[in-house]
């Protein structure tokens, strides 16, 4: 790859980490009125990234993961990261921390970046996974920033820095990926399952409780936009 593919790796990755502090932005404004259409809202974003990462997970994460290691080795990396996930969850409820989320968040940031930058020196497409990390990442940061915010009211511009510091990971990630990890493509694919066992078991453990609203049917439909998102990308990137 040339300095330009490096380049557009870099841009890539810190536009899908900028989409964390973009997504605690997006939780300061509480000016939509009436009260029903801010929670509905709400329920909608929080839906769009539970279908970016589903998305994320079967259209990039297994089905590339997959090629390189064997059915055992599969498995044990998608339950590894499932069983890994869980633990963490059951850690943060014991300390009853305000930032799990937040932990949340970049457990899934982290390893999609060095995927993506070891997906990009294979000669692989960057466009879809990058689109589906910043489409999942916006209410994670979203979540995230709404957590934490009771705790830390008079300090919420601090709070949106510190998500935008985070937001460099992307690019530190990605280039670990590009330069390094590429030469190990079984502990790429490893990484790779063992996110999209974790990012599954936090749709259905952390996510999707939070979704369903009584009397209410739109906010379901954000899921099945941002896994839309994922299908469009894959069928461009594919033609």
């Amino acid at each position: 790859m040339g300095q330009a593919d490096i380049v557009l790796l870099v841009v890539i990755s810190t536009l899908a980490g900028l989409a964390m502090p973009a997504g605690a932005l997006l939780a300061t404004y509480k000016g939509i009125q009436p009260r029903w259409i801010e929670k509905e809202l709400r329920h909608g974003i929080l839906a769009l990234g539970a279908g970016a990462l589903i998305s994320a997970v079967g259209l990039v994460l297994v089905p590339e993961g997959v090629k390189d290691v064997s059915i055992p080795t599969a498995l044990l990396c998608f339950v590894g990261g499932a069983l890994a996930f869980m633990a963490l969850d059951i850690y943060l409820a014991k300390k009853k921390t305000a930032g799990s989320q937040l932990t949340a968040m970049l457990t899934d940031f982290v390893p999609e970046s060095i995927a993506l930058g070891a997906t990009a020196a294979l000669g692989g497409g960057t466009m879809l996974l990058g689109a589906l990390i910043a489409v999942q990442n916006l209410p994670e940061g979203f979540n995230a920033f709404r957590e934490m915010l009771p705790k830390n009211k008079k300090r919420s511009g601090k709070l949106i820095g510190l998500f935008a510091v985070m937001a460099l990971l992307g690019p530190l990630c990605s280039l670990i990926g590009f330069y390094y990890l590429v030469h190990y493509p079984v502990i790429v694919s490893g990484i790779m399952l063992f996110a999209a066992g974790g990012i599954l078991y936090s749709v259905f453990q952390d996510i999707a409780p939070q979704i369903r609203m009584e009397n209410h049917w739109l906010p379901p439909l954000g899921g099945i936009l941002g896994f839309l998102v994922g299908l469009i990308g894959y069928m461009l990137e594919k033609h």
